[in-house]
């Protein structure tokens, strides 16, 4: 039954336009449900760009004028905070939208017109915080010591945090500055991210110099051939194509030509602007009281300051250490026979190709040859159909009255036992030229509690980076492409399943080391041979599965390699928090975050190439500033909360457990603390031990630093 389910549901990706049930259909069970159902209007043109930020900012600063006009005795929560929100959900509405068009547009153009007006808004927002008048109808409401209960509450606490976090207490000369350099940094970090997304990092090869790369890949549309066949060029900024190359290149010489290519993207545009960010972000810090922008950006997640969560970062570094030098022994072995070098050592540009020449000389695992089992649309219906599982949910393919581009699906998600409709979410699977290059989930409209009883319902999109179809051949996703599949879809079910009234704190509005937790959980669903037997099946021959040797093969590989892995999260982490640590300018005032960012990653991961500049191309500095070591963060409550599925009567498909997170955590969001949501899934306490587990160590040897191997079967 299963079997036929998931062929049923790739059946409907490929449905003609025709066919395609339309929004129409799902408004009477909207209807019945008190929900509100929204496929918005995406702007197409410049000039509809710039008029849809200059239209909402108008319209919130007269609603703002409204609220700094309150007389004291009639303040409420209704025409003070309450209004707040309301403002926020349509200014947010808007600036959602320009994040897609500026991610996903087709159109130079219109892409820096959405840049332009995504810095609009965030200029804005910051100006929101110093708007004199609106505090002080704010403030007034709060002498009142309203008698509120649940997210009511918790607002009217994260408003005051805000304002005191925006200087508001502060001398009104100083709190001016503190707005001004704010809205400053929203300029540097937005010029940053755009600066990422143009860049482009051609690297011409020859084919002696292609060596192990496979046919397949040589044959994407997306490399460009020199008219005699003997030339290729790659764009290794995208990320699909600088992996294929690092993963399989034979020749040292030419990974390392990738390499430096990819690790100085930006490089001539963005090394200076990173000094003046973090340098502005250290003086705003200061003049707010914090000691570092680690501190300030810590203080409303989980970790609360920037010393814990460099404490937990290099707690990790430690633990690992002796797993990370077994594991680079053998990878170094593994060069050494290749090069007949002895001495020779593995540096940056070559873990990938060893990590993946080990798994296929050891544990005979072919990343590429394990392709065939994951074709995009079968490996996404499977996972549609795990999901409507556990989750009590149906997926159905809709008409989208829009497109940004021609493959764009469009995906509508009800409540299997009710029929409710819960929200939408758009599919932009492929990569492009001007596209944004990773893979993540942009939230359109939030979910809210609207004025009049009626529940907005969400809508989403996921933009990825996938392999492209080629001629005959469709999308083949590599396994770790299956984990993020199923990862980045986790966080368009913590977006859609929202219950939260308010959009302060609906979908994935939780503090950003917790966002990444519930989406990590279900990387594990991609390792377990039911999941995989349900969908994973050789596109030329469906019969034929994945063989349970190979899986046990694939998950042997992982943890023979699993400390090298993490060892360049941690990097990432201990980077980021280093430059956003205390900041000890030269005695010119300058800092140079490049170098401080390159010893970080001989530090904790693996020696680099001097020329390169990484930090330069690491668009996580502006979105995950101070705040990168939430995802291994993330990771050792993922791994606690996978142990409830894991231990369940049915596993991964256990409904009950699906149930209690879909209630408890997504449904849930940001309205309460996030500790608290992750006990009431687990019914104890939060443990790190499954994550030291995870990574092949003992947890007690762990925490003393002795980073003690798991007994126990290999």
């Amino acid at each position: 039954m299963l079997r036929a389910l998931v062929l049923t549901a790739a059946l409907a990706v490929a449905l003609p336009a025709a066919e395609l049930k339309k929004l129409e259909d799902f408004q009477a069970a909207a209807t019945a449900a008190n929900a509100v159902l929204t496929i918005p209007k995406f702007e197409t043109t410049p000039e509809e760009v710039a008029k849809a930020a200059e239209t909402v900012l108008r319209e919130a600063d007269a609603a703002l004028d409204a609220i700094g006009k309150l007389e004291p005795k009639k303040v409420a929560y209704g025409n003070t905070i309450g209004a707040l929100d309301d403002i926020g959900f349509r200014v947010g509405s808007v600036a959602n939208r320009l994040y897609v068009i500026k991610a996903t547009s087709t159109e130079p153009a219109v892409r820096r017109a959405a840049e332009e007006g995504v810095t609009k808004i965030e200029k804005w927002s910051v100006g929101l915080d110093y708007r004199e008048d609106v505090y002080k109808s704010v403030n007034a409401f709060a002498k009142t010591k309203p008698k509120l209960s649940g997210e009511q509450a918790r607002l009217l606490e994260h408003v005051l945090r805000d304002y005191r976090r925006a200087g508001l207490a502060l001398q009104p000369g100083i709190r001016t500055g503190v707005e001004r350099k704010r809205k400053e940094l929203a300029d540097l970090t937005t010029t940053f991210s755009t600066n990422i997304t143009e860049s482009t990092a051609p690297v011409t090869l020859t084919r002696e110099e292609l060596i192990g790369v496979p046919e397949d890949f040589l044959a994407s549309p997306k490399v460009k051939k020199s008219e005699d066949g003997k030339a290729f060029t790659f764009l290794v900024n995208e990320t699909y194509q600088y992996q294929n190359l690092m993963d399989h290149a034979k020749l040292e010489a030419t990974r390392r030509k990738v390499y430096v290519a990819r690790d100085s993207l930006a490089s001539d545009k963005n090394a200076e602007l990173l000094n003046q960010i973090v340098l502005l972000r250290a003086d705003i810090a200061r003049t707010l009281g914090y000691k570092s922008w680690a501190d300030y950006q810590t203080e409303p997640k989980m970790a609360k300051t920037g010393a814990a969560a460099a404490k937990f970062v290099e707690d990790l570094i430690s633990g690992v250490q002796p797993k990370f030098e077994a594991e680079l022994a053998e990878l170094q072995a593994l060069k050494a026979a290749d090069t007949s070098d002895p001495k020779t050592k593995i540096m940056s540009w070559d873990w990938r190709y060893y990590v993946n020449l080990l798994k296929k000389q050891k544990y005979q695992v072919d990343a590429a040859a394990l392709k065939v089992y994951f074709p995009m649309q079968q490996t996404l219906a499977g996972m549609f159909r795990i999901y409507e599982q556990i989750f009590g949910l149906k997926f159905t393919q809709i008409e989208a009255p829009q497109k940004w581009v021609d493959d764009l699906q469009l995906w509508m998600t009800t409540d299997a036992a009710t029929g409710e409709p819960l929200g939408m979410f758009y599919l932009d699977l492929y990569p492009r030229e001007g596209k944004y290059n990773h893979f993540a989930e942009f939230s359109i409209i939030d979910g809210k509690l609207l004025a009049d009883g009626k529940y907005q319902r969400p809508i989403c999109a996921l933009v990825c980076n996938f392999p492209p179809p080629t001629g005959d051949v469709p999308s083949l996703l590599p396994h770790k492409d299956v984990e993020t599949l199923f990862h980045e879809f986790g966080h368009a079910m913590h977006a859609i399943l929202t219950r939260a009234k308010l959009v302060r704190f609906s979908g994935t509005s939780v503090p950003r080391d917790f966002v990444e937790a519930p989406s990590q959980m279900l990387e594990a669903w991609a390792w377990d041979q039911k999941v995989l037997d349900t969908f994973a099946a050789d596109y030329r021959d469906p019969a034929k599965k994945i063989p349970a040797d190979i899986i046990e093969k694939m998950k042997a590989a992982k943890l023979a390699t699993i400390a090298v892995t993490y060892r360049r999260q941690f990097a990432f982490a201990a980077l980021d928090l280093a430059i956003h640590g205390p900041v000890k300018p030269n005695a010119k005032g300058e800092i140079d975050a490049r170098a401080l960012v390159n010893a970080s990653l001989q530090r904790v991961f693996l020696p680099i190439d001097d020329r390169t500049d990484f930090a330069s191309g690491f668009g996580h500095l502006m979105s995950y500033d101070a705040g990168y070591y939430g995802y291994a963060w993330a990771d050792a409550i993922a791994a606690d909360l996978a142990t409830i599925f894991k231990t369940a009567p049915n596993g991964f498909f256990d409904t009950e457990a699906g149930k209690r997170l879909r209630t408890e955590i997504y449904e849930v969001g940001g309205a309460r603390e996030a500790a608290e949501s992750v006990e009431k899934f687990l019914g104890r306490k939060q443990s790190n031990d499954p994550f030291i587990a995870s990574l092949g160590l003992d947890p007690a040897a762990a925490k003393a630093g002795k980073g003690g191997k798991k007994k126990g079967k290999k």
